[in-house]
């Protein structure tokens, strides 16, 4: 075969592609039109009129589809495609950059008909781009879709420059990234529950990604992919099953807020709300039929590959669809769902109701489930055990303390999130203190006793054809540079203890106490630098070189000591943190929040030493564990060896000897012939 031929062959594929966006953009419209979305505005308002008013939706689509086939395109080429596939493996990532510049390009002129739409203003009016310019990034919705496009341009850079696997795999991880602020701008994040409402859609949209994403790239390398077919299916719908779970459950959460109650489906939005329910569930079936049918005739006859090129066909269409409701409902809004005015100045700042005054029995009464750091908590746990149990199948051992701590661990971290710390740490400064101290603190130090990675590494098998599964990338990870770095000591501690300074004496903390993205990478940084410093302190888990233990109980020693100095500094302060915030809120049983804040500054100082107690006797518990297992060491080699060590050890000594007693002969023989003083 030419080739010209060849390379007009993976053009093939294009068609069922080409069918799932006009099936999407044609499900939009129909969605738009019944839910009156696009009609124009009341007498007495401004219509930006009606390119703006149907074009947002169509160029919404564009983006998703385009953006989900960025997604799907660079993960397939970084952990399913093997070496071998080199022809897939190398048209994959073009195709990714091609598609994630029309992401880029349509998310661009999203932002910019989303301006006209809230402004008002027909695209051609005078001083249209001169308004734009100026107010664009002050409207938070417009600026989540610059942020947005400006991440996926970094993507689409990085596989454009660079065609290594890692490379493409760093590119499919930013694309993800680039997705997650869409939730913030989604309609969701008008709910009257805001946080869970983004949450929620921020599961929703990567689910989507990867599932929509990772089914158009199968079909655009399928020509190519040959006998490596099979293999690829197989990974991708593994994704494909963990995608459908995470946009299902996340779908009913995001209906659950949007919806006053039952009755809504009885509406015009309910009914859009109840066909993209159907399409979920015709996907599930057939995601089934794909991964209990197709792929195992796929292994034993390759050349049913058209039977699975039909199948996934039909799926991209009622997909198309899905997205193409999933876009018109994002512009439709409930109408009998509006969000009330905040009751009091601390709900509107915070975007959760003011809670009462705390009583004794507050610490484990008071819960609030946090739909994001609850979910993350969850499903670590059931990988985890889910890991042990693949573990003790196939008949090899795992410490069950280690299980213990890691579920005691996360249970513990959700207790601070979704439990009385969470809950009142959004207005009290002592409550906030004793949430952070127990994230950064205590929950590390029961995850890093759990050795995750560790088990990682026994639980997946090493690929051997170039492709990054879970064990490549964490094991990949743990030993590179980066993580070597801040993984380093003196640098673990320093940002341990400086990172606290420059998050409370800053607008940092501000931020975390009134938006949504500061407080989810408040929780963020707090542990992983408290993972980071436990693990380069006690942990057992592959990494990084392990300095002694004495230097490494040195820098634990002066870690905590500026630690303390940070307590004390707080509980001895005259003026308030976050004056913007806690000076304004007055919630009325916290009557002097500069008395609660030196009351968390005693906390921090408190609660620190009980974790640095902890943390120095396991260290000096590991030093003698390790000093016992050196001695074994030797006593087993002694045994191999019948004592070489020591028998050599005494030759020396006995050489040393003779080489002594030679010595002393000598000069005992010089001394006797010598002539006496006085002597003839």
């Amino acid at each position: 075969m030419s080739t010209a031929a060849s390379d007009k062959r993976p053009l093939l594929p294009l068609a069922p592609l080409l069918a799932t966006g006009v099936v999407a953009l044609a499900a939009c419209l129909v969605v738009i039109g019944v839910g009156g979305a696009a009609a124009p505005a009341a007498p007495g308002l401004q219509d930006p009129g009606a390119v703006v008013r149907w074009g947002l939706p169509i160029i919404r689509t564009v983006h998703d589809l385009s953006a989900a086939l960025t997604v799907g395109l660079f993960f397939l080429a970084a952990v399913a495609i093997p070496d071998r596939a080199s022809a897939a493996l190398a048209r994959a990532p073009r195709w990714g950059v091609a598609a994630g510049i029309t992401w880029v390009v349509s998310g661009l002129i999203g932002v910019v008909l989303g301006f006209a739409d809230i402004a008002g203003t027909p695209l051609g009016s005078s001083g249209f781009f001169a308004q734009f310019q100026r107010f664009v990034w002050s409207v938070e919705t417009l600026r989540e879709g610059l942020i947005s496009a400006f991440l996926a341009a970094i993507a689409v850079t990085v596989a454009a420059m660079w065609s290594s696997r890692r490379a493409v795999l760093w590119a499919g991880i930013v694309s993800v990234v680039a997705i997650l602020p869409l939730a913030l701008a989604g309609h969701g994040a008008s709910t009257v529950e805001h946080e869970t409402a983004v949450n929620g859609l921020a599961f929703h949209l990567v689910g989507t990604a990867l599932w929509v994403g990772g089914l158009g790239a199968l079909v655009l390398l399928r020509p190519v992919l040959g006998k490596w077919l099979p293999i690829v299916v197989e990974r991708y719908s593994k994704v494909a099953a963990w995608s459908l779970l995470t946009v299902a459950l996340s779908g009913v959460v995001s209906a659950a807020v949007r919806m006053s109650g039952l009755s809504d489906l009885a509406t015009t939005y309910g009914a859009i709300i109840l066909a993209k329910v159907v399409a979920i569930v015709v996907l599930g079936q057939l995601g089934l039929a794909q991964r209990t049918k197709v792929i195992a005739r796929l292994r034993e006859t390759p050349s049913s590959a058209p039977l699975f090129a039909r199948l996934i066909a039909v799926e991209l269409v009622v997909m198309g669809a899905a997205i193409g409701i999933a876009t018109a409902l994002a512009r439709t809004g409930n109408p009998s769902l509006e969000r009330p005015a905040p009751a009091s100045l601390a709900e509107g700042l915070t975007n959760y109701p003011e809670p009462a005054a705390p009583d004794a029995t507050s610490w484990l009464t008071m819960w609030r489930w946090d739909w994001l750091w609850g979910t993350v908590a969850v499903v670590a746990i059931l990988l985890y055990v889910g890991g042990v149990v693949r573990l003790m199948r196939r008949g090899d051992r795992w410490p069950v303390g280690r299980t213990i701590v890691w579920v005691l661990g996360w249970a513990t971290f959700i207790w601070s999130v979704c439990g009385a710390p969470g809950v009142y740490g959004r207005v009290s400064f002592s409550w906030h203190m004793t949430s952070h101290m127990t994230i950064a603190m205590i929950v590390p130090i029961l995850l890093v006793l759990a050795a995750p990675i560790t088990l990682i590494a026994r639980v997946e098998s090493p690929r051997k054809d170039g492709t990054y599964g879970p064990r490549e990338i964490v094991l990949g990870l743990v030993h590179s540079k980066y993580v070597a770095f801040w993984a380093n000591p003196i640098v673990a501690g320093v940002n341990f203890v400086f990172g606290l300074i420059i998050f409370y004496y800053t607008p940092l903390f501000e931020l975390a106490l009134t938006t949504h993205t500061g407080h989810v990478l408040m929780v963020i940084h707090f542990l992983l630098a408290g993972y980071l410093f436990a693990m380069v302190l006690i942990g057992v888990d592959p990494g990084p070189r392990k300095w002694a233990p004495a230097l490494r109980l040195v820098v634990l020693f002066a870690t905590m000591s500026f630690h303390a100095f940070f307590g004390v500094a707080i509980q001895s302060s005259t003026s308030l943190l976050a004056p913007g915030f806690f000076s304004i809120i007055h919630i009325p049983w916290i009557p002097d929040p500069l008395l609660d804040q030196q009351q968390g500054g005693a906390i921090a100082w408190g609660i620190g030493d009980v974790p640095s107690l902890l943390l120095a006797m396991l260290l000096v518990l590991s030093w003698v564990r390790s000093d016992d297992a050196e001695a074994r060491r030797h006593d087993r080699q002694a045994d191999r060896d019948h004592d070489a060590d020591l028998t050599a050890y005494n030759a020396r000594l006995a050489s040393i000897a003779e080489h002594d007693a030679q010595e002393a002969a000598r000069d005992a023989a010089r001394l006797s012939g010598m002539p006496r003083e006085g002597g003839s």
